[in-house]
């Protein structure tokens, strides 16, 4: 299992392998600040986007290149909106999302796809089976940033589907460092469900 991972650098630059633990350390903080509802969620979040954006723009990875770009525009607007003032209420609560809100994920989930394929096509580029795999994972990210930007406690559930998926994918890829990143983000989805759940029971009994 080491030497799976190891050999996947043996002809990676210096700069490419401090880059991606650059990303990795700061995915993981991003998450971790989101368990607890801090709005330093955002800021970590975004230098480890825009690095694993370029990153997948130099491996040629479109489908998940897009999945991080739109993560930094997402990051950018959930920072926004987690900060603003809403009248007499101090910060944005975590809620459940209601059947408006459901629709809207839905249609965001099936415009993802179509564009994330539309861009493949737009690039000529081929499209190989796991980049199927690819464009249904982004359409799962891009709901579950927009579910998080809003604090719907639905988006973690979205995170863990999405990241059981792409785990194994950027394993195969030869990106180590996402696959275990991304392997523990599925562990910090779970325990940050939890604790969502156990704020949003507590708020309303």
């Amino acid at each position: 299992m080491l030497d799976f991972f190891l050999d996947a650098y043996k002809d990676a630059t210096p700069a490419r392998i401090i880059l991606e633990f650059i990303a990795f350390v700061f995915g993981i903080l991003s998450v971790i600040y989101a368990r607890k509802e801090n709005i330093l969620v955002y800021p970590t979040g975004l230098i480890a986007t825009i690095i694993t954006t370029y990153l997948l723009w130099l491996a040629g990875y479109l489908g998940d290149m897009m999945i991080n770009l739109y993560f930094s525009v997402m990051s950018i607007y959930g920072w926004w909106n987690w900060a603003r003032k809403r009248g007499n209420q101090k910060e944005l609560p975590i809620t459940r999302t209601d059947f408006k809100e459901k629709i809207i994920g839905i249609i965001l989930f099936l415009v993802t796809i179509i564009v994330v394929f539309a861009i493949y096509t737009f690039f000529d580029y081929e499209i190989k089976k796991e980049n199927y795999v690819d464009i249904m994972a982004s359409g799962i990210f891009f709901t579950g940033m927009w579910y998080m930007a809003h604090k719907k406690i639905e988006n973690w559930t979205l995170w863990i589907i999405g990241d059981i998926i792409v785990t194994p994918i950027y394993a195969y890829r030869g990106l180590g460092m996402l696959s275990l990143q991304y392997l523990i983000f599925t562990v910090l989805a779970i325990l940050a469900y939890l604790e969502w759940r156990r704020i949003l029971q507590q708020k309303i009994a």
